[in-house]
Parts: C-alpha cells; structure tokens; sequence
C-alpha cells in the first residue's frame, strides 16, 4: 500500500488525511497563536546573524546569489589567484551600494561596504587611467573582499556548525544546555564513497557516542544528548541493487552503533536519506530494531520527511513495527531539505511522478496532519516536531492540548530559529532538542548551502519572520487557506521536454517489485541465433566469457550486393516523423529484451541499460519532432558504422536524424555485439522496406567494403586506429565522411571539485562512458 502511494497527485495525498485536519475553529485559534508569536518576536527579540544575513541577501536577490555562489566555491578553493578570479566574476556585475547600511549588523555592513568597493574597482574600464589604476586597486580590492567573505562564512559557520570536533561542540553547547536545552549531534561530511571511508565513519559515530555519553547524566533518554546517523555512511553502496550486501554488512555496524547507544544512556536517530533509498531503510531499520539486545530501550529513533508523500503511511508502518517488537521509539519529523532535488530526480530519471509534495502549503499541511498522528500514537512512539515555522508550531501545541498528549519536544536547527523556541521553551514548558552539526569547515560545504536553500528563499518564513514589511498575519498564514494555491509550474517527468515531445519512459529502480522484475528478466539466459545469409559466428559474454548465442555474418559480397539494391526513402516528413515516433514505442514495448543484450552481449549493468534505451528514444522522437519543421528533404542514401559500446543508442543518434531528413539507411554494427544491434531489423521489419534501410551484420571485412563504396555520406564512431583505413577507402571514392573518434573525452576534475563528491558521480554511471578522468594541475 505504502509503494502504491509513492507518486500520487498532492490532492489524493491530503484527501486520504483529511480527517487528520484540523476543523475551521481550530484552525482559527492555531492562526491566532501564531500571529501572536510573531508580534512577541518581533517587539522583544534579536535576530541572529544568520537571520539579518538572509534578511539583506536572500537567494530573492541577484546580489544574494552571486554571494552564495561565490562562498559555495571559496570553501572550495585552495590558493589566492583562483579565489582572486572567482571573486572578479562573481562581484563585479552586481548591485551592492542599494545594501549599504541597510542591516542592522555591523558585520553585515562593514562585509557590503567591501563588496561595494571591489565590485566598483572591477567593473571600472580597462581605459586611460581607470585603466592604469586598476591592476593597482585590484590587488588591494580582491584580498579585502576575500578577507570580508571569509568572515562571513566563519559567521555563518559557527552559526550552524557547534564544533569542529565532538569534544568542542560539547563544551559550546553547555551554554544552551544551561538553560534546558538538549542537543542532537549531527556529524558532516557522512558519504560513503569506499568501504573503507565506510569503517572510518562507523568508528567516527562510535566515539562520538562515547564522548557524548559523558554529558548523559538524565535518566530519561529525552533529557539526554544523542546523536544521528546516517545509513549512506556505513555502506558505499547504498541502494536497493545492492540489499543483499547491505543487509549483510550495514545492518551490523548500525545495530553495534545502537546498542553502544543504549550502553551510553543516550538516543539515537537514523538520518533520513532520498526517497530512493525509503523501502531499503525501512528494511535496515526493521533489522536494527529487532535486535533482543534493544529490548527496554526508549532511544532508537527515527527521521520522516513530511514533504514525502508517504510520510504517513511509514509513520503507520513504524507504529506497527513497535507494537509488534514491544519497543518505545521516537520519530523525528521534519519537513525535508532535498525538495529541489527530488523533483529534477524525478524528471531526469523519467519516474511516474514526484515523490514529494509540490507546494509549500501542500508540504506544511501534511505536516500538521502527520503531526497529529503521531501524537495519537504517542504510547509507542514519542514525537519530535523539527520546525522553525510558528504556525506548525502553533499547530502542534493545539493537537497536544486537544489529545492531552504532553510528552513530546520541538527541535531546531543549531543557529536557526532561536527566539521562537525560547518562546515555546519558557511560555509553553516544551522541550526543545537542538540539531547540531559537527564538523570541519570544510565539510561544511554540502550542508551550509541546503541551509541556504532552504531559508534564504522570499517565502521561507525564517527570511519573513523579522521583516517589518511582511506583516505578522501573513508570516503566520494558515496553510489550509493556500490549499488550492498551484505553485510555481513544474513540468510533470513525462512532460518535461512537451510540447515537442514525451520524455522517454523511466524505471523506478527504487521499488523493490520492478526492480526484481527487471533483474528476473536480465538474468535470463537464452541461446539464441540471428541472421538468415552468411557464415555462423558465436557470441561470448564479455563479462564471463561463456557462448550466449550465434549470429550469421555476411560476406564482403553478399554486403555489396545488398548495398547495390539501396534506393532512396519516398516518404513525407509527416510520415517520417509517424515512423519515427512508432519505433520509439517499439523500443519501449521491447526495453526488457534489450537489457537482457545488453547485459550478456555487452557486459552492462542495469543503469547503464536503461539509460541507454531512454537516450536511443529521446533521439527518436528528437529527430521526428525535427522531421517535421524541415522545409526540404534530401534522398541520399547513407552508411553509418557504429561501435560496442553503445550498441543502440550510438546506432540510432545518428541514423534517426538521416531517416527525419529522408535518407536511405544502411548500418553496419559492430562485430563485438551484433546481436543487440540486429534488433534493429524490429524496426525495419515493422516499418521500412529493406531497400529503404538495412542492417549489414559482419565482421572487420564487412566494414572494410562498405567504406570502399561511393555512398552519399558515410558516418563511422569507433576506434582510431581503424578510423584510418576507413578514411583512406572513403578518400579515395570521394565519399563525404564524418568521423567520431576514440571515446577520449575527459572528466575533468578542478582543483576546486569535492573529490569525493566527483567520484560518487563517476561511481553512479553519470560520466561513465565519457572516456578519460584526470585530476586538474595545480
């Protein structure tokens, strides 16, 4: 029922909890409350630096963006000269002088007075003696700013990271603990890239454990420090393709982890990850929590986005899982910080539609309806609310007073949100947990700006909330009143590139039941024969080596033969562009064939085989959406010699774009996988006449004949080496040639790149194929 859920529209979603809702006079009194909040706020308290920061260079502000881009690269950047060039790109095309002054910080001020300066002095004319003063000031301007942005960003750091090590972050947080506040301990930087990065965050976690055990001197787990962990860390492979190494080898180290928790007095939650990775987490959680050793312990908890459109259905499964294990858990509800994310996932990926809600007041909605379920469920389960909002704080005082539920806190983020939950500590006699992040600087960089995403837009109610030009009613707006509200235009996956055309069909490899599917189908091993004329030639798995089938070659001659009969395609642009969009159907309907070849003809893993497919139909219907803008038709006729390792989707890229123009097609594949390539004649034999396009299968010999032939235009992607031969044979028959050459492309990774960051990509098949990767000099 859960995976059902995953894609449904926003309004299904809601529908199905409206009962969770509050009623209009509820509803009016949450309104009321947090208004008052507000207007407390904003007569008695002190914004932080963070705050007044967000409030002058919001992410609404082109002047806004340009600094978090420039500070985003220059926790990046090793050396002056580089930071010295970002700097000039980034501040010299803005607006700094309508900032000046205009903040209630000095820090804030005096960082505006030096943007100002140096992006006067950059974007001064290379001309007479502007010209002539400009090296000079430069050299003056550039350090200042860099001095200035430098500041600022270990402002912002020590805003939201409470210590560099877990034994500093302790002793920074005694001041807040002083006055009853707990903490979370988060530590940055967590992502898996090698298991051996996996051993050392697995031990990372274990001493933070210890040295926060050491500040549990409550004897309930919700008075005490905890810490969180994410699952990503202890695994490098953290995905349902890997569930089997996974369960085997993470599940271990995070049930060691709970257990060295429950020995320290201390609560632990597990971090939540993208909704790709749900149903694996539900799996790893379960595991953990059956442990018998966990028996009696109050602290495993728990973090469930609210944004996530089964939000409530894993609360339902988590309520169920501690009644039928006898436990008492905690859940941690938050509203979620990879929005943006997940919905351009979605649209690359081809998915049947968004994991999460689409709209801010559709998001803050959900919550309050999560929120009361879970205070319903609060024998088994004790509810933290993570939010900076005061009407979903508003809101979650009302349900708790309505149930009588009084055992539950709010948390914040370290450096966000501070005067609102002293309000909610000292008026209301919450608890109030604080999530802080512990780390390098360095590691700061992944984290600080989803911060920066999150509350620097104009509608985030931590940007609004000290703004005297946002009046209090509207800060703390009911959502429920929004509810019909569109939101910004968000091209649904399968619409992205429309009118023109759909996007190629997805595969959801996060759910369990499709990904088996597709794995069962992959795994099938047939043998099989093609081809009608010529000698029998076996086909070897790449991968292992073993005979998958065999496939009848043409000779030299039977393959001039054929050649010699090609005519040129009568066809319209409208029909070219009907067929065209037909075989793209076709390669769908056939999609699980083609990854069963793809897997054992060409040693490919299943991403790659998907991706492979989708670009071959992208091409299709490219090519076809273009067939019909063309004013005039060619009728050459064409050979295109394409290489291994892109069997399909390097035979279609260029032959779809011949055929949109009205060329006749005649296509050589390579000799290493001639079976995926043969499937070609699917559509040849669905759509064309095998005058009018053709599949020559053959070896080097093959090849060879075809380019000694004078064709309109010949088109070879392979190797160098035989690229050679093939150039001298079209030379000398005059032939139009277009070459593509050796696979060389390289990844380059600068000296400003997150390593770790580029090798997870390249790990991840999303630069696999591109040829070389080499690290940038200094």
């Amino acid at each position: 029922q859960m995976r059902d859920k995953a894609y449904a529209c926003d309004k299904d979603v809601l529908d199905n909890l409206a009962a969770l809702a509050p009623n209009p006079e509820a509803r009016a009194e949450i309104s009321q409350q947090a208004c008052a909040m507000v207007q407390k706020l904003r007569a008695e308290a002190k914004p932080s630096v963070m705050e007044l920061f967000l409030a002058e260079y919001g992410l609404s502000s082109e002047e806004g963006v340009a600094l978090m881009c420039l500070a985003e690269a220059l926790l990046r950047v090793p050396d002056a000269a580089t930071m010295d060039a970002l700097i000039e790109d980034k501040i010299a095309p803005s607006e700094w002088g309508k900032h000046l002054g205009e903040s209630h910080s000095t820090l804030v001020n005096a960082s505006t007075w030096a943007l100002l300066v140096t992006g006067q002095v950059l974007d001064a004319p290379d001309t007479g003696m502007a010209g002539l003063l400009r090296g000079a000031i430069k050299r003056l301007g550039e350090p200042v700013i860099r001095q200035a942005v430098a500041r600022v960003m270990r402002e912002m750091g020590q805003q939201f990271v409470l210590g560099q090590t877990i034994q500093k972050a302790l002793n920074r947080a005694a001041h807040f603990e002083a006055k009853g506040y707990v903490y979370s301990y988060d530590m940055l930087g967590e992502a898996a890239i090698t298991d051996e990065d996996a051993r050392a965050y697995h031990m990372a976690y274990a001493d933070a454990i210890a040295q926060i055990a050491k500040a549990a001197s409550g004897k309930e787990i919700s008075g005490n420090p905890g810490i969180s962990i994410k699952l990503s860390a202890l695994h490098p492979n953290y995905d349902l393709q890997h569930r089997s190494e996974v369960m085997d080898v993470l599940v271990p180290r995070a049930r060691s982890l709970a257990l060295l928790a429950k020995s320290a007095g201390i609560g632990l939650n597990i971090d939540a990850e993208e909704a790709a990775r749900l149903d694996l987490s539900l799996d790893v959680i379960e595991a953990v929590l059956s442990e018998p050793g966990l028996a009696q312990w109050d602290g495993f908890g728990v973090v469930v986005q609210a944004y996530g459109k089964r939000a409530a259905y894993v609360i339902d499964w988590l309520y169920a899982l501690a009644r039928k294990l006898d436990r008492r858990i905690m859940v941690r509800l938050v509203k979620g910080a990879y929005w943006d994310t997940e919905i351009k996932l979605a649209q690359v990926e081809g998915l049947p539609g968004f994991p999460v809600l689409a709209t801010k007041p559709h998001t803050d909605m959900h919550y309050i309806c999560c929120a009361q379920k879970l205070l319903a469920m609060s024998d088994r389960i004790y509810p933290q609310f993570a939010t900076h909002n005061a009407h979903t704080i508003a809101a979650v005082l009302h349900s708790a007073a309505s149930q009588k539920v009084k055992n539950f806190e709010f948390q914040r983020l370290h450096g966000m949100g501070e005067a609102l939950h002293e309000q909610v500590l000292q008026e209301h006699g919450v608890a109030c947990r604080i999530y802080a992040p512990v780390g390098q600087h360095s590691d700061l960089l992944a984290y600080l700006v989803r911060r920066l995403l999150e509350n620097g837009a104009n509608s985030s109610f931590v940007n609004q909330i000290f703004d005297a030009g946002v009046p209090s009613d509207v800060v703390a707006a009911d959502p429920f009143e929004k509810e019909h509200e569109t939101g910004p235009k968000i091209s649904q996956p399968a619409d992205i590139f429309a009118p023109e055309r759909p996007n190629s069909k997805g595969f959801d490899l996060s759910n369990p039941e499709v990904l088996a599917h597709l794995q069962a189908q992959r795994a099938r091993r047939q043998t099989w024969s093609y081809g009608d004329l010529g000698q029998p030639h076996h086909v070897h798995s790449p991968a292992t080596g073993e005979q998958i089938g065999q496939i009848k070659f043409l000779s030299a001659d039977q393959a001039q033969q054929m050649a010699a009969a090609a005519t040129p395609w009568q066809a319209t642009p409208a029909q070219r562009a009907a067929t065209l969009r037909k075989a793209a159907d076709l390669y769908e309907r056939h999609a699980e064939g083609y990854f069963a070849l793809l897997t054992h003809e060409a040693g490919k893993t299943l991403s790659d085989c998907i991706g492979e497919l989708r670009e071959a139909v992208d091409f299709l219907r490219y090519y076809a959406h273009q067939a019909e803008r063309l004013d005039s038709t060619s009728d050459g006729i064409f050979t295109c010699i394409s290489p291994w390792n892109f069997p399909i989707n390097l035979a279609l890229s260029p032959l779809a774009g011949i055929i949109a123009a009205g060329n006749r097609v005649m296509h050589k594949p390579s000799e290493l996988t001639p079976a995926t390539s043969d499937l070609l004649k699917l559509m040849i034999e669905e759509y064309f006449d095998e005058s009018e396009m053709a599949v020559f299968v053959g070896d080097a010999e093959v090849g060879a004949a075809f380019s000694g032939l004078a064709f309109d235009h010949l088109i070879f992607t392979g190797g160098t080496a035989i690229a050679k031969h093939v150039m001298k044979a079209a030379s000398e028959n005059l032939v139009p040639l277009t070459l593509e050459l050796g696979g060389k492309s390289p990844v380059v990774i600068g000296k400003d790149t997150k390593i770790k960051e580029a090798a997870a990509r390249v790990m991840q098949g999303k630069t696999m194929n591109a040829g070389q990767i080499c690290l940038a000099p200094d």
